[in-house]
């Protein structure tokens, strides 16, 4: 097949959408164009763009076969030719186009490993129309890939367009597993907790405003019609990996932050529109309850701990308030399930305690059926996180991978199901309903037949709703998109330069002598960055120093300098997998911690662990220029809620950003942009205050954000304000929620 872009037609309707197609399956009536959706040549209600999504996808679903129904469970990871697949020693095979890659890919990742057809095969054999992409291409390779992916999708008789869903790409955040990994090609904000500390500073929303709407207007350019995003999780544990993702602790924020994200990304409060992109809000009913920041990407993070009273209502689950209130295309629900043994008794929206059966939250009926749809009034669909049906398959390990797609679908209402095209086991979950399969196999015990097939009911509802949100979108009418005019909208300078302005917005001011604004003028600076690999600083500090020796003069002798700049970027602990002991928050190297058993309680065993290299040159240069009678000023990079101890003692100077841009911090250091960012987060104290027992309880409860923890500290560690947790400066000044100095 040619270029879609060669090839397309496109009609336009007056008043009406614009249908566009690379086939001949136009059909006019009444003055009017409409496409041939099934391919039959007639015109039916699946044709008529003038009824509603809902009515639209209802019909068609009567008209799609069992396998192709089953097919639209699934989404997973896909990968385009021009781009690394992340496959050692695999070469694509592009298609005619030079567009898909048509190779056999034999795929191996975290959530699992699949023998993978070409992209053509995936089309029209698999029928498979879900997609997840996790390359960084430009924005006309990403246009003209998505239009060969609907061009081959047209080509099949029921045509249904291929919905590629991504993570967020527009964050100045280290890619990882294709979160934001498009940073340097669409507008590059600062990481989303640095967009909370804009806004928090601002005192306004406006910034998330003007967020939400350049997302929307550039990857509705490309053709990315569904985000996975954005987090509404409250971070409560410090430790958890995933707190860099979040809005910070503040419930209040969080909340009012979606009431802002969700109809500035989808275009209105009343669900998704063709001028929109669809959002699938994360991860309900909140992923920031973890222990002892132990994470459900494994088995040692696989529980949510509510020990406080109330907690899951005040703090975790308000964020996805707005996701009912702005109709949120669909809601993600997390990995992990509750503990009952753990938690104290928490009650649902209509008083009644809740039942915590330790399920999966994307296996558990009465969190997703109950209260996020009965109580709650959520009508969108439910997308599960991925890799549940493999490898995060918690609470229901006794089940068979076909066993799992049906409890998930059939008992607990999820619709689409993320990891792995799992259609033949799909097929599997709905011929055990009708083959006698249980007759000869015994029920896995604590479960119900009816709970662990797949039924023709429950493929129906969970295909009418995620084709709803195709046909709301637009894509079955108008799935094509124009390259010239996506890389004018992403050549937008008026975004790039708004996104610049919050990566100054975003830095905080913690800690000022009186030092800045520092006037650079016939002064030496030196200047250093440190991270957890010293050979990323390397590189890390030569480009620090380039950037600097445009607006100061620079000297690679300490000893001489007047002024260092320091730039730290701690980091703590791997994504997918769990630390030998509890994740270390201190800015330390080779420090000792204890190791913890498969309770995640402490052992007396000991390991030792970086987050900074370079501790000791880092101190020995501080001193130095103290010596001297110079100044030392640091910025710490924030991903997790550090210990700040070890470097606010030895700095005259100390700000935070949040993958901020190295020069939006240097224009606070030099007076270019006077600081206004407020802290989203508080930062703990020391290790005295994250000390876990020997039954594995936090001495700071880890269902309660920072700003409330002080409530349940105990005295004996509470200052003369009564305050325990968060860390105080020689100043006095705590390093807590809403701090944030200016000069």
């Amino acid at each position: 097949m040619k270029k879609a872009s060669e090839i397309l037609k496109t009609y336009q309707n007056e008043n009406g959408p614009r249908i566009s197609m690379v086939t001949d399956r136009l059909i006019e009536k009444d003055g009017l164009y409409f496409k041939d959706i099934d391919g039959s040549g007639e015109f039916k209600d699946v044709d008529d763009w003038r009824l509603s999504a809902e009515e639209r996808a209802k019909a068609y679903v009567k008209e799609l076969t069992l396998e192709e129904k089953i097919a639209q469970l699934f989404i997973s990871d896909w990968r385009m030719g021009k781009y690394p697949c992340g496959v050692e020693n695999y070469n694509p095979q592009l298609d005619e186009s030079g567009i898909l890659d048509n190779g056999n890919l034999d795929g191996k990742t975290i959530f699992g490993e699949q023998h993978l057809p070409g992209t053509e095969a995936m089309l029209k054999d698999w029928f498979s129309r879900h997609l997840i992409l996790r390359a960084n291409p430009t924005p006309t390779d990403l246009v003209e890939f998505l239009n060969q992916l609907q061009a081959v999708a047209e080509e099949c008789d029921h045509f249904i367009p291929v919905q590629v869903a991504s993570n967020s790409r527009n964050e100045n955040a280290e890619p990882v597993f294709g979160m934001n990994d498009a940073a340097g090609i669409f507008a590059t904000w600062p990481g989303t907790l640095g967009i909370a500390a804009a806004a928090k500073g601002d005192g306004s929303f406006d910034v998330i405003d003007k967020f939400a709407d350049c997302i929307n207007r550039e990857w509705n350019a490309c053709g990315l019609r569904k985000g996975y995003m954005y987090m509404a999780d409250c971070m409560s544990d410090p430790r958890w990996q995933r707190s860099y993702g979040t809005f910070g602790e503040d419930p209040d924020f969080i909340e009012e932050a979606f009431d802002h994200l969700i109809p500035g990304i989808q275009n209105g409060s009343d669900g998704v529109n063709p001028e929109g992109t669809a959002m699938t809000v994360k991860h309900f009913p909140g992923g920031g309850a973890r222990e002892n920041g132990f994470d459900p990407h494994y088995k040692a993070g696989q529980w949510n701990v509510y020990a406080t009273e109330g907690s899951l209502e005040k703090y975790h689950i308000r964020g996805f308030k707005p996701a009912i209130r702005h109709k949120a295309q669909s809601i993600m629900p997390y990995y992990s399930k509750p503990s009952a043994e753990k938690s104290v008794t928490q009650q649902d929206y209509v008083g009644k305690d809740i039942d915590f059966k330790p399920y999966g939250f994307a296996y558990n009926k009465y969190f997703i059926d109950e209260i996020l749809r009965k109580q709650m009034g959520f009508e969108g669909y439910i997308n599960s996180d991925t890799g549940i049906v493999h490898n995060m398959c918690w609470g229901v390990e006794a089940l068979d991978k076909p066993e799992r797609i049906g409890f998930a679908v059939t008992q607990s209402g999820v619709d689409i199901i993320s990891g792995l095209f799992d259609n033949e086991y799909g097929m599997e979950a709905y011929e055990r309903g009708r083959n006698g399969y249980y007759d000869t196999h015994q029920v896995p015990e604590g479960f119900k037949k009816e709970d662990l097939i797949l039924t023709d009911e429950s493929i129906d509802r969970a295909v009418t709703r995620t084709l709803t949100e195709m046909f709301a979108l637009g894509m079955f009418d108008d799935p094509y998109r124009d390259a010239d005019f996506a890389e004018e909208v992403i050549a937008n300078e008026a975004d790039h330069a708004e996104a610049e302005l919050v990566h100054r917005k975003s830095v905080v001011l913690l800690k000022n002598d009186g030092t800045l604004p520092y006037k650079a003028e016939g002064k030496k600076i030196y200047a250093e960055a440190f991270y957890k690999n010293p050979e990323q600083a390397e590189g890390a500090t030569k480009e620090l120093r380039e950037k600097l020796a445009a607006c100061c003069t620079l000297t690679d002798d300490y000893a001489q300098a007047d002024a260092a700049i320091l730039m730290l970027h701690p980091s703590s602990g791997a994504y997918f997998s769990a630390t030998p002991g509890y994740l270390e928050l201190d800015l330390c190297e080779d420090k000792e911690v204890c190791d913890v058993d498969e309770q995640c309680r402490p052992l007396a065993s000991t390991h030792k662990e970086t987050t900074v290299s370079g501790m000791k040159h880092l101190t020995e240069i501080a001193e130095t220029v103290h010596a001297n009678g110079g100044k030392v000023i640091s910025n710490v990079n924030v991903t997790l809620a550090w210990e700040l101890g070890n470097i606010e003692t030895i700095s005259d100077v100390l700000t935070v950003g949040f993958d901020t841009f190295d020069e939006a911090v240097f224009d606070v250091i030099f007076g270019k942009y006077a600081p206004t960012g407020k802290l989203p987060i508080t930062f703990p104290k020391n290790d005295a205050v994250l000390a876990v027992d020997a039954d594995g309880r936090c001495i700071s409860p880890n269902d309660v954000p920072g700003y409330d923890k002080d409530k349940y500290m105990p005295d004996e560690l509470k200052d003369e304000n009564g305050k325990a947790y968060a860390y105080r400066d020689a100043a006095g000044n705590y390093y807590e929620l809403n701090y944030g100095l200016t000069y």
